[in-house]
Formats: C-alpha cells, structure tokens, sequence
C-alpha cells in the first residue's frame, strides 16, 4: 500500500505501470485519475488545494486499509496532490489490484468516493473574480452514504 500526499506533479504511466509490475497474482487492476476541471461562465485560474501534514497521511493511510479488508486487495495506491493546480492538471490517481474486477472495481469507487467528501483538504478556486472555498455538496454525501 503506499500513499502520497505531494505538490509535485506525477507521471500517470509510469505510475500506473509501476503499480501492475509483478502482479500475476492479481485478476485486476483499476486506476482512476481525477483532473481539475475548468468552471463554465468564469474561466478557473487555479484550484488551491490545502492540507495538514500527517493528520491528511494517516487520514488515508486508514481508508486505505478499509478497502484492503473490505474488498479483498492486493495493493492500493492513492496519490493525491496539494498546491495550486491548473485545469487539467491531474489531481489524484487511485489504483487498485484484486483477484477479481468486481473487488477492484468497487474498492476504487469507495476510495474515490471518500477522497471527494471526507479526507482532510480544503479547495479553493480562483478566477478572475476572486476566490471561493469548495462546500461540500449533497451528491458526494449520498455516494459515500452508500458504503454505510
């Protein structure tokens, strides 16, 4: 399992690559990759994506072993990065490798689903009228809501 929190960019492929490298063991392997995405109407400078060092690690860290448990999994990778960030700039890859597609599959969604609604970051956008901090909203609530 490993977890990275980083304002670096990362390299998708290489990523992605890296994460299947040896894994005959395992039927599936799911990546998933969140991008910042432009705003429609007032154009997004940035995306300022905010953290607490070790509390937002050891945030992930423990949902990170849920999903191991629950789903079955070989390996997980959650990369998620802070800083300021452009549309289209890759935010966060999750991956997951299971015996079977299903447990990857879901395992991937639930990760995903708790990386929008509960971990530990605050965005802000920036456009060229100012900046306002992301709330949550009432359909990431209901996604998570599901695993209960």
């Amino acid at each position: 399992m490993r977890i990275s929190v980083q304002e670096a960019a990362f390299d998708l492929g290489q990523e992605a690559a890296d994460f299947a490298a040896g894994r005959a063991d395992m039927g599936a392997i799911v990546t998933f990759t969140g991008v910042v995405r432009d705003l429609p109407g007032d154009p997004l400078d940035v995306m300022e994506i905010e953290h607490y060092p070790g509390m937002t690690e050891a945030a992930l860290t423990d949902m990170a072993q849920q999903a191991v448990t629950r789903f079955s999994l070989g390996d997980v990778l959650v990369i998620h990065r802070f800083g300021a960030l452009k549309p289209g700039e890759m935010i966060m890859m999750v991956a997951t490798a299971a015996p079977h597609r299903k447990d990857a599959f879901a395992a991937a969604e639930f990760l995903m689903d708790y990386l929008k609604s509960r971990a530990p970051f605050w965005k802000r956008e920036v456009t060229a009228q100012g900046g306002d901090w992301v709330a949550a909203k009432d359909e990431d609530e209901a996604a998570l809501d599901r695993w209960s």
